[in-house]
């Protein structure tokens, strides 16, 4: 579907005494690069704010498979799993520069209208984008 790829180097403040990324930075970089697989299509924060939808985290499971440490170099791999209706679902790796897998998650987000708080299916402006992005790279 659509991919993206964020290199993050480890800071100092994401670790935890043991020396290990403390494992709630990781929803943190999921998010960064969930935020830029979203511009990639030409969906920012802002514009969805503007529109009065916001995408809160309805669900996320993590596998921790190796530590990450101080200035590691990482990459977050952030798949989107298929066009959505009222959830968007990503896939999440994290990736060493020795090219191991440290870390696999999936995340699931809702579309809410802000004003009202409640779920909506997805906005047309939105599955615009994303229908326009797949079309463009397929061809």
């Amino acid at each position: 579907m659509i991919t993206s790829e964020n290199i993050i180097q480890v800071r100092y403040d994401e670790v935890d005494k043991m020396g290990y990324v403390y494992h709630g930075n990781y929803a943190k970089y999921y998010h960064i690069s969930r935020t830029e697989l979203l511009r990639k299509v030409g969906i920012s924060d802002r514009e969805l704010e503007s529109q009065n939808i916001i995408l809160p985290v309805i669900e996320m499971n993590i596998r921790y498979i190796q530590p990450v440490y101080y200035d590691n170099f990482i990459t977050i791999k952030t798949k989107l799993l298929e066009l959505p209706e009222t959830r968007m679902k990503f896939q999440h790796e994290v990736i060493n520069q020795h090219n191991e897998l440290l870390n696999i998650a999936n995340s699931t987000l809702v579309f809410v209208n802000s004003n009202t708080r409640k779920p909506m299916i997805v906005p047309e402006i939105i599955l615009n984008k994303l229908e326009l992005y797949i079309k463009n790279k397929n061809q």
